[in-house]
């Protein structure tokens, strides 16, 4: 999972980040909000981990924003040296979905991380078999069927497809694809990763008149949406 963790103190998101990208993370560190937003612009993220008190920022003040203009369920855990009961209380009024008193212990971090991802996307966690209505994913055999009729994947087209169902109506960046699908491989040309995506949308019918649509983002990336047929 990609995390984006904000601490205007570079060595403790440093720290944070050694922690998680060790648990298989691709953690991103932040020092200060308004370069973490700007980031965010450009590429989304699947969690945030925030400082509470940042300069020129409070940490709800970002959690907000990246809940409306990313994704309105985008699972935060604050972490802070705040420890009072009325601290605890405030962040959670505000929206946090978990909160750590510095200093922290890595192996809390990863495992309440790891809780909180699980609760936040459970289709991701869930057992070989995935269902998205009439489209049935076997995970282990990397096989997808439409109706109960096979449909001929590749490899890489089989992760595609799944990576846009699993993120159904959330923008996916090209970088998020790239590191999702081709494990980041920056050498894989821009028009491989459109033939894939316009392989996908044939393959398995994403038209509007079948309920889905897969449609470009400009300057970003790709959509899968559920539409009225």
């Amino acid at each position: 999972m990609r995390i984006a963790v904000l601490d205007d103190n570079p060595v403790q998101a440093g720290l944070t980040c050694k922690t998680l990208n060790a648990a298989g993370h691709v953690c991103n560190p932040f020092s200060n909000a308004s370069e973490m937003l700007q980031q965010l612009r450009r590429d989304s993220c699947d969690m945030l981990i925030l400082d509470w008190q940042l300069a020129g920022a409070s940490g709800p003040e970002v959690m907000h924003w990246a809940r409306e203009k990313i994704l309105p369920k985008l699972p935060v855990l604050f972490i802070t040296s705040h420890s009072s009961e009325d601290d605890i209380i405030d962040a959670l009024a505000a929206g946090a979905d978990e909160y750590m008193i510095k200093p922290i212990r890595r192996s809390e971090l990863v495992a309440r991380v790891q809780a909180l991802l699980r609760r936040a996307y459970p289709s991701q966690n869930a057992a070989e078999r995935i269902q998205f209505g009439r489209y049935v994913f076997e995970t282990r055999s990397a096989q997808l069927t439409l109706d109960g009729t096979p449909i001929a994947l590749t490899h890489k087209e089989f992760n595609l497809a799944l990576l846009f169902f699993r993120n159904l109506g959330r923008p996916l960046s090209r970088v998020t694809i790239l590191e999702s699908v081709w494990s980041g491989n920056s050498e894989i040309p821009s028009r491989s990763m459109d033939t894939h995506v316009s392989r996908v949308r044939s393959k398995l019918q994403l038209h509007p008149e079948n309920g889905f649509r897969l449609a470009p983002v400009y300057s970003y990336g790709y959509c899968l949406e559920q539409v009225s047929a």
